[in-house]
């Protein structure tokens, strides 16, 4: 990535001394990045950077201090309290603070929670949102989590809590009954559990999944699978997080939407993967 990369002529908000903007820099790829973002990195003193946020992106932010604060499943992670409590401390001392979070910071990434922290404590802030992966990783998969033939709803939910564990307090049977797609964030850890309890609340045994491991980056990969084989398939492929998991038949759009195998040279699999037997333009 290059630095000379200019905004467009337009009234773009100013980063003043002592504010905090939380920002979603998208699932991996670096254009995905908002314009905003851009801005943004291009005014911070001090970038506040996610595990999950391209490290190319922060080039766009050359004279900025780049300070790490990822959490990853497993390994030594910063505790959330220090996190939101070292950006009222920047803030307070005068600092243009970026916090920059992978997809949006709004979903599953407790940026909530941080900008809660930093009004609570009189810190002025900025939310710029992102694309998450949920929508942009499967995107890039080319699987669509709405289609008029498949789904009139979906649901995003994610698959550990607070304590790592697979989340309690959700009621997987409402969820199975009552979203046509379900896409799951973080929950290669507890596949076996949601798979269960997915198909223990009535999802076929042979629903379309996909798994999509780093989301819209140059080591992207994408399982395909059904419900009762994902454990077995995820384990044999020797797929590993950070992904995206996605439950219902979209995934078979896939089949024809596959549009970066197309532009490698591949044809589509199938043309018509839900068997509608008509074109697209009369569905």
């Amino acid at each position: 990535m290059s630095d000379s990369i200019t905004l467009p002529g337009g009234d773009w908000p100013t980063l003043e001394p002592g504010w905090v903007w939380l920002c979603g820099a998208g699932p991996g790829d670096p254009g995905l990045l908002t314009l905003h973002g851009l801005n943004a990195l291009r005014q911070a003193d001090v970038v506040i950077y996610d595990a999950l946020v391209e490290k190319t992106i922060l080039d766009w932010a050359p004279e900025a201090e780049h300070v790490y604060a990822g959490k990853r499943g497993g390994k030594p992670s910063a505790q959330q309290r220090d996190i939101s409590l070292h950006l009222v401390d920047l803030a307070r001392a005068g600092k243009r603070v970026l916090r920059l979070k992978g997809g949006d910071p709004f979903v599953f990434g407790r940026g909530g929670e941080e900008a809660q922290t930093l009004v609570q404590h009189g810190v002025p802030i900025r939310i710029i949102p992102g694309i998450s992966a949920g929508i942009g990783g499967l995107a890039y998969a080319g699987i669509p989590v709405t289609h008029r033939d498949v789904n009139q709803s979906v649901t995003f939910v994610t698959g550990h809590d607070q304590s790592g564990e697979a989340p309690s307090s959700l009621n997987w049977n409402a969820i199975a009954q009552g979203s046509q797609v379900i896409v799951i964030y973080m929950g290669m850890k507890h596949v076996q559990r949601i798979a269960d309890a997915l198909m223990a609340a009535g999802r076929p045994a042979d629903e379309p999944c996909a798994i999509v491991c780093s989301a819209t980056t140059g080591d992207q990969s994408v399982l395909e699978t059904t419900l009762a084989r994902m454990t077995a398939d995820i384990a044999e492929s020797g797929l590993e997080p950070p992904a995206i998991l996605c439950v219902g038949r979209s995934v078979l759009m896939r089949q024809v939407l596959d549009w970066q195998a197309m532009a490698s040279g591949s044809a589509p699999r199938d043309l018509d993967p839900l068997g509608r037997g008509r074109p697209a333009e009369r569905a």
